[in-house]
């Protein structure tokens, strides 16, 4: 297949995909819990995805790093990434609370009315949120082959971190030989990933239909205004602050070219819930659409898909303002200090699959927050994982446009 072809069948894909989005949604509303019978096709999608994307992520990120690591100008990239994935997330928060604050989605409900509604929850895994030191000592694996046999996303990130630098320092031969053989696996995977996204819109509407046929219409319209309240939060996030850092510092995308290239990523992003699954669709945008150098993207994007989580965090702080409404908690200037705390430090690291996010019964936790009616919430967590990821692979790509100048200033 040629590499004219594969692109106009990717960039075909989001239509497809919105139209078995759709398809999906209907069946399982018409279905209801017998639409669960088309989980296994939905699973073994989501499957083939997470059986690519550690080797993927890791060779690509090694190879962006090495590239990285060859100009002047690789800090302040990699300072530049991280201090606007950790601010986009900081102000996603806040965000979060003063929405939750002035709209009070949780006053008023009926506890006796939803619990019905509630789903039985494995807690023990979910625990506490780790302190600082423990976090980050976390991130650096104590055997990195085990970090990816075991696909721990985030160790492997920082694995590939210090090969990729440790390679860029090596003399010009061997650099360039050993950075020939990282990018050659680079292409193998990609091009595996791309097979599979063929498949994408039967594996997506698999998985809208076991979702919308699980969760039926009853349990939604319990919990509409918290996710209508969320709708807008995102929006305020996507089209506000992160369209905003890209028409104020990228120098090659527009506001308005930006997400008009970016709706097959979003599209693909809300319909699997998987920010590294969209990552090759999300990187093939960058690298084609917004000409961003190939270095910059496989260094930001990876990272990003694993530690830029505007929207989880943002999700983080409304659950828990929800939930303390519901009980009738006013909350002190200490609880929102630990929500945002362990909301911003709970986001980052997150693996960039779809899954219950049991790290919000840490946020609940560090805030004296009652987690009794917390299952609510994880009965609809899917509909809340669409949306919040389609927020993150955005920041994602805008954090690319806007890293990418200084390759290009240095």
């Amino acid at each position: 297949m040629s590499k004219k072809s594969e692109g106009s069948g990717l960039g075909s894909l989001g239509k497809w995909i919105i139209i078995a989005t759709v398809l999906g949604a209907v069946v399982g509303l018409v279905m209801g819990k017998e639409a669960h019978a088309l989980a296994p096709i939905g699973d073994l999608f989501m499957t083939l995805i997470k059986m690519v994307v550690v080797p993927m992520v890791f060779f690509s990120l090694v190879g962006g790093a090495a590239s990285l690591g060859n100009s002047k100008s690789a800090g302040k990239i990699g300072a530049v990434t991280f201090i606007y994935y950790g601010v986009t997330t900081a102000v996603a928060v806040g965000l979060g609370l003063l929405a939750s604050e002035l709209a009070k989605p949780g006053v008023g409900i009926n506890m006796s009315a939803i619990s019905g509604a509630a789903i039985d929850v494995d807690m023990s895994q979910s625990g506490s949120i780790p302190g600082f030191w423990e976090t980050v000592i976390g991130f650096v694996p104590v055997n990195p082959f085990a970090a990816l046999v075991e696909g721990n996303i985030l160790q492997t990130i920082v694995f590939g971190l210090f090969v990729g630098f440790a390679l860029s320092m090596l003399e010009d031969e061997k650099k360039n030989f050993m950075m020939k053989i990282f990018n050659y696996f680079t292409e193998i995977f990609i091009k595996i990933m791309t097979g599979i996204m063929y498949v994408a819109p039967v594996g997506v509407f698999a998985l809208m239909a076991d979702a919308t046929g699980t969760f039926g219409y009853d349990v939604l319209v319990k919990i509409m205004q918290l996710v209508g309240l969320y709708v807008v939060v995102l929006a305020i996030v996507t089209y506000g602050m992160i369209g905003g850092s890209v028409a104020l510092f990228s120098k090659k995308i527009g506001y308005v070219q930006f997400f008009k290239s970016m709706w097959k990523c979003q599209v693909f992003a809300f319909s699997t819930a998987s920010s590294m699954a969209t990552l090759p669709l999300n990187m093939n945008t960058c690298e084609k659409e917004f000409g961003l150098n190939e270095g910059t993207v496989s260094f930001a994007l990876p990272l990003g898909a694993t530690i830029n989580m505007n929207g989880n965090a943002a999700y983080y702080a409304m659950a828990a303002c929800f939930i303390a409404q519901m009980y009738g908690i006013e909350l002190s200037f200490g609880q929102y200090v630990a929500i945002i705390i362990t909301s911003t430090l709970g986001a980052v690291g997150q693996a960039g699959v779809p899954g219950p996010t049991l790290l919000v019964v840490a946020v609940l936790v560090s805030a004296g927050i009652p987690i009794d009616a917390l299952p609510i919430l994880f009965g609809v967590d899917r509909i809340f994982d669409m949306l919040r990821t389609a927020v993150n692979i955005t920041g994602d790509a805008a954090c690319a446009t806007i890293v990418d100048r200084f390759r290009e200033e240095a």
